[in-house]
């Protein structure tokens, strides 16, 4: 339904009020019917005490005592609602009647031992009537003693009432519509200013923010939060215009290579062992494009849940050596050597190919930033189940070890300028851990190297 804010909250709140109303109405109005019925009755009863010394008895025989003359001394003047007496004996026959039925009668009961009030209609009019036992010293029931109002007054009362009430229903329903409206209007009007606010919003304003309220109430905190979210879309844009240098220049870097590298050959006709000079320099740039180029399939594929994960029991001896054997040719450039002490038997529950990938980002960060002709070394906690990777290199200040898992952030770029990465190797290993189960921690000294440890729940 298309409704503004404002006219659902005053519908909502008519609709609670409607059904509080209607509830209040009929309480008041059982009040008063209660009320009413119980006067009557209360009269009733009145009238019975001030009859009853008039009959008495004789064995079984009903006997009136001066009836007549009571009731005529008693009702003597023109009533406008006269009360009707009569009296019945056992065999339902009429013993007295006042002359106020004249040939009518109210209605007989059978054997009443107890008093009982009830409604009747005589003449076209509603009578309150009740009905008195009359019993004996031995406790023989005689007859019964029947005594009748007129309900005009209290039944004018009621209808009077429930007109009020009706009428009064609807037109404070409308009342309390429009009284709502305008106070939901007041009440959002902050919301309106925060939509007026967050619309003129856009990338290219992206660093403003909308004022909060004076009040502490959940405007204020929908604000609060719609600034925090506008602060972390701000820091995205600025890191997603950050990647997409980074990426632009990882890119260009090795294409630029590639093209020069060729220019220059095809130039002049050289000698064949400088040709293979260039083209292996060429393979090692497509080889780093190659590498960043599947570093970011990695991250998209991570992202769309597309990884599937194959859990085996695996041999970390096996795949260090395996990766010992890849990262050769780099371990020789810089003088290096990768070191283990891990047993044959140790294994781990883990997917190969993923966890390949985890050790061999972390290894490759050691090669790169080791410090020329010290090891990289590999090492087994048994009671742990803990497999740390150490270098010797420049280290990482502590400020920064809390960021090294974001993607695109790389440590200290000043240090790391000649290293060529864009960030993406560790927030890989973070993301491949969680899915493995395997907890990543760090740790570093300034000046002296690196340690992560790879934590196995199995």
């Amino acid at each position: 339904m298309n409704m503004r804010f404002k006219s659902r909250i005053a519908l909502l709140n008519v609709a609670v009020a409607a059904v509080i109303t209607l509830l209040v109405f009929i309480v008041v109005y059982g009040v008063v019917y209660i009320t009413a019925f119980k006067h009557l009755d209360k009269e009733i009863r009145q009238e019975n005490e001030d009859m009853i010394d008039n009959i008495n008895w004789k064995e079984d025989t009903l006997m009136l005592l001066r009836m007549g003359e009571f009731v005529q001394d008693e009702h003597s003047a023109a009533e406008v609602n006269p009360i009707f007496l009569q009296v019945v004996d056992v065999n339902r026959r009429l013993v007295f009647r006042s002359p106020s039925l004249l040939k009518d009668h109210l209605r007989f009961a059978d054997s009443i031992r107890v008093p009982v009030f009830f409604n009747i209609e005589l003449n076209g009019k509603l009578i309150r009537q009740g009905q008195f036992p009359i019993i004996n010293y031995k406790g023989k029931l005689l007859g019964q003693l029947d005594i009748g109002i007129s309900q005009v007054e209290s039944t004018l009362i009621l209808k009077n009432l429930r007109i009020t009430l009706f009428i009064a229903f609807p037109f404070m329903l409308i009342v309390f519509f429009f009284a709502t409206s305008w106070a939901a209007s007041r009440g959002i009007k902050p919301m309106n200013q925060l939509i007026h606010v967050a619309g003129t919003i856009n990338e290219k304003n992206i660093s403003t923010r909308i004022p909060l309220p004076p009040n502490q109430d959940e405007i204020h905190e929908l604000a609060t939060t719609m600034n925090e979210m506008l602060q972390r879309i701000e820091e995205s844009l600025i890191r997603e215009k950050q990647i997409t240098a980074d990426v632009s220049h990882e890119l260009r870097t090795p294409i630029t290579g590639i093209r020069g590298t060729l220019e220059v050959l095809i130039r002049k006709t050289r000698e064949p062992a400088h040709y293979e000079e260039k083209i292996r320099t060429v393979i090692h740039e497509v080889d780093n494009l190659n590498h960043t180029i599947n570093q970011l399939l990695k991250l998209s594929r991570m992202d769309a849940g597309m990884l599937p994960v194959n859990k085996t029991r695996v041999s970390l001896n096996l795949l260090l050596t395996g990766i010992r054997e890849k990262w050769g040719l780099a371990l020789k450039e810089k003088d290096l050597s990768l070191q283990d002490d891990i047993p044959l038997n140790v294994s781990v529950i883990a997917d190969q190919g993923l966890l390949e990938i985890i050790l061999e980002n972390i290894i490759g960060n050691a090669i790169k930033y080791g410090f020329r002709g010290q090891p990289v070394v590999c090492s087994w906690n048994p009671e742990e189940r803990s497999l740390s990777i150490s270098d010797h290199g420049p280290g990482i200040p502590d400020e920064q070890i809390p960021f090294l898992f974001n993607r695109f952030y790389r440590a200290d770029t000043s240090r790391n300028s000649n290293i060529q990465g864009i960030g993406l190797g560790l927030s890989i290993v973070k993301t491949l851990a969680d899915l493995l189960g395997i907890a990543v921690t760090v740790s570093s000294v300034v000046n002296s190297g690196t340690t992560f440890y790879l934590t196995f729940s199995n």
